[in-house]
């Protein structure tokens, strides 16, 4: 994965960490994992950038709430939220929109973008929920009741809509000159 550095990939990742940052305001706090839309950002930053600059996006925005930008949910950052309980599921994240990212520029057909999708929710699942066993003590069953069951409908509602928002911004930045074309179209 080649990082190819042009103002314009600067500028979109830091755009996508930014729309991340604001979108995870948008909350309800239903337990220990609050429900917001970062994730939604993540989907569409896979949509939209390369891989490298998707991956970049998602650490960009993990490096603003390390240094203490309040970019997490509820206005929170600093290293204490990030290496918390639920910091594993924002770690997740990169997974996200690289795996987004790689299935929407192998094919950009809705079947392998929706399964790039479903992987990379699947390995930050993972990865937040032995994350949130290891700090918090809960048991599995427990762990699952709480931070992941809840969220399965609504994340594949937020993938949906990333597909169907970013397809449609695709032509538009691609039109614009702020896109690269996808190696394969839809």
């Amino acid at each position: 994965m080649k990082l190819k550095r042009t103002i314009k990939n600067d500028i979109l990742a830091a755009l996508f960490a930014a729309l991340t940052a604001v979108l995870a305001q948008i909350q309800l706090p239903i337990g220990p994992v609050p429900f917001n839309l970062a994730l939604f950002g993540m989907f569409l930053a896979g949509m939209l950038l390369t891989p490298a600059w998707a991956a970049a996006s998602a650490v960009l925005y993990m490096l603003l709430g390390l240094v203490g930008i309040p970019v997490f949910a509820g206005f929170q950052g600093g290293p204490a939220v990030l290496l918390g309980n639920t910091g594993g599921y924002l770690v997740g994240y990169l997974f996200v929109a690289l795996a987004t990212s790689v299935a929407q520029h192998r094919s950009g057909r809705l079947p392998v973008v929706a399964a790039g999708m479903a992987l990379g929710i699947a390995i930050c699942y993972a990865f937040g929920t032995a994350w949130y066993m290891a700090l918090s003590g809960a048991s599995l069953s427990v762990a699952l009741s709480w931070c992941v069951l809840p969220f399965l409908l609504p994340d594949a509602c937020k993938g949906a809509l990333a597909y169907a928002v970013g397809q449609m911004l695709a032509v538009r930045l691609r039109a614009a000159g702020l896109a690269e074309s996808p190696t394969a179209r839809p």
